[in-house]
């Protein structure tokens, strides 16, 4: 008989009735039922019920154990009695009556619960991490993270795609976020990056004829935690093509996700034939690059109905053309309780607050009082009569300050603009889009949730086009990529020459699920006159091109092939399935919301003598 198990703890089943077994595991609970002695013993396969009674060689040792322990059992298996069956464990049906008992690793006191789900402050959690994973939910999250990226992998071969790995150490890029250096103590005075994503390694194997790279690979960005993002490290499903345009992509990386996300769904719809939608048409449906499309509301531009209008707050906003007003519409929100509670939290967001009209049912009347009452027939066809013009006249009658400065004409063209009834409102935000749609994207989203619009229970997927190349960063006063800076304008080389650059749109695409970006990708600009022009837009020049970008620019000298490609973030599609918000629950040792890894002290302070090795003086910031 093996020393430690002859079983895992989730592997007895009916046909093991009769025989001896030893199992080793983790005390996860135990229990005194008059004497009787239940412990439920855990590995990482499951959990057997093991019983230990008076009669038993081993009660005395039994007696001692405590939550957490480390101990070898020994003894029979028999089925359980009566009434006590367990439908929850695959091991529900039998238990252990044990023999022998040896305890193999005592433990102290716990800081914090494995049995059971409850919540506990997070930097004990991760300070303690090696507790924590042993929390049934997080381990499972952890397996499902490890079969998610073994489907990744067979799906990725499937459709023809080969695994490479590239360096760790590399050289610095303006891939939009800081880069983590590493100082060289061969160089001195050099530093190596760790990459913040392999970009320039995966188009240089395009280069190099490969054709279709994929890798897992591990991504480091010296960023601000948060909590769809974890500090320090992230790993993405990292993908390149030769010879493909941006409907090649989409045509082999479409049913590799739709098939990862059906295979975790857990039975959740999951959309086939993903929709196409344009970025600034995201932004004005949707108030996000990333909408979330269980949420139904869509937005409209209703600029013309309060244009001239008697609300002169939006009517004089509306005298410069920049300026646009939108309806939000919320069906079922048309109480006053409801739209003052929406204002009240728009001023929380920092907004004057939210404006809005509410329709309501409203009956015309009419006057009969000089009908003869001596005439019955008459009468009674003076009522049916009344009748019929009463449903007529039946109208949807606007409520709140704006409808009573705009009128009932302006108020009911809107209502049959959006499509509203009675019980319904609409919500409006108005100035210039390019400031407002943030906040009108917010509002979209709070009223999905207050008015129990969404459907939580399927994955919404669609790909976001036609990103704008350039945008204007204000604070520094330049033109800056607004997105990855090796993609392909729309137009090529023509349009950087020819167009303004806040005009020109770029083969840049991402992928949205529930209101989460989960991949970003394009077409590469493989030209090098378009990549040189492309970076002096962003202020680079031509030396800084080569400088920084040297591989990449010799390589496309040389014959370079038409290429594009996209990252799936692996960690947010885990988080997406496993049903959390919070990528700590589906990572193994990550750090906390300050960047510091509490279960290894990192980061910690460098040696005198390593600093000296490195010729590295550390400048600290006066306190």
């Amino acid at each position: 008989m093996h020393r430690y198990r002859t079983h895992t703890c989730g592997a007895l089943r009916e046909s093991d009735i009769g025989e001896t077994v030893r199992l080793s595991g983790w005390c996860h609970r135990i229990r005194d039922h008059g004497g009787v002695l239940f412990v439920d013993l855990r590995d990482h396969y499951g959990i057997t019920q093991c019983v230990v009674d008076p009669d038993s060689p081993s009660f005395k040792d039994a007696e001692k154990l405590r939550s957490e322990w480390v101990v070898r059992m020994e003894g029979k298996v028999r089925r359980r009695p009566d009434g006590t069956d367990n439908e929850d464990l695959p091991t529900g049906m039998v238990e252990l009556y044990v023999r022998d008992i040896e305890v193999l690793g005592p433990a102290g006191e716990l800081p914090l619960p494995v049995f059971g789900e409850q919540e506990y402050p997070e930097d004990i959690r991760l300070k303690y991490r090696f507790l924590d994973l042993r929390r049934e939910k997080l381990h499972q999250n952890i397996m499902t993270r490890g079969a998610i990226v073994d489907s990744m992998r067979r799906r990725m071969k499937e459709q023809g795609f080969f695994e490479f790995q590239t360096p760790i150490l590399t050289a610095s890029s303006p891939e939009g976020a800081r880069d983590f250096l590493v100082p060289s103590r061969i160089h001195p005075g050099k530093f190596y990056a760790l990459p913040q994503a392999p970009q320039q390694y995966k188009q240089l194997l395009m280069m190099s004829g490969f054709d279709r790279y994929f890798q897992i690979a591990p991504c480091f960005r010296d960023e601000d935690p948060r909590a769809d993002r974890l500090p320090g490290e992230f790993y993405q499903l990292d993908v390149e093509m030769s010879f493909v345009t941006q409907d090649d992509v989409f045509a082999a990386m479409e049913p590799v996700i739709t098939g990862v996300f059906e295979d975790f769904a857990k039975g959740k719809p999951v959309t086939k034939g993903w929709p196409r939608i344009p970025f600034a048409e995201a932004l004005r449906k949707y108030g996000s690059d990333k909408p979330d499309l269980r949420n139904p509301i869509v937005m409209q531009e209703v600029s013309e109905h309060f244009r001239g209008s008697g609300f002169k707050v939006f009517a004089r906003m509306l005298e410069d053309p920049k300026n646009q007003v939108w309806a939000i519409p919320g069906k079922g929100g048309g109480s006053r309780a409801f739209c003052d509670r929406m204002n009240s939290w728009a001023q929380g967001e920092g907004q004057p607050g939210l404006g809005y009209i509410m329709w309501r049912g409203a009956e015309g009347t009419l006057d009969l009082s000089k009908a003869d009452e001596k005439a019955t027939a008459e009468k009674a066809t003076a009522l049916a009569k009344e009748r019929k013009v009463i449903d007529a006249i039946k109208t949807l009658q606007g409520a709140g300050p704006l409808a009573n400065n705009i009128g009932p004409d302006r108020t009911d063209a809107i209502r049959k603009q959006l499509g509203l009834k009675e019980g319904d409102a609409a919500f409006f935000v108005a100035g210039d889009p390019d400031k407002f749609w943030k906040f009108a994207g917010l509002a979209r989203t709070k009223l999905g949730e207050e008015l129990n619009l969404i459907d939580k229970d399927r994955f919404e997927l669609a790909w976001i086009v036609d990103f704008p190349m350039y945008e204007y960063n204000e604070e520094d006063k330049k033109v800056d990529f607004s997105h990855n800076p090796f993609s392909m304008p729309q137009g090529g080389l023509e349009a950087l020459l020819t167009n303004d650059p806040l005009t020109i749109k770029a083969f840049q695409y991402d992928i949205a699920c529930n209101g989460y970006e989960i991949a970003s990708g394009g077409v590469r600009n493989h030209v090098p006159e378009a990549m040189v022009k492309a970076f002096e837009i962003a202020g680079y020049g031509e030396k800084e091109v080569v400088e920084r970008f040297g591989g990449m620019y010799r390589a496309f000298q040389y014959g370079a092939p038409p290429h594009g490609g996209m990252a799936a973030g692996l960690d947010r599609i885990v988080m997406l399935l496993c049903g959390t918000t919070n990528l700590r629950e589906i990572s193994l040792f990550p750090m906390n919301q300050q960047a510091m890894d509490l279960l290894m002290g990192a980061p910690s302070e460098a040696s005198t003598k390593q600093l000296r090795e490195l010729h590295i003086r550390v400048n600290l910031p006066n306190k």
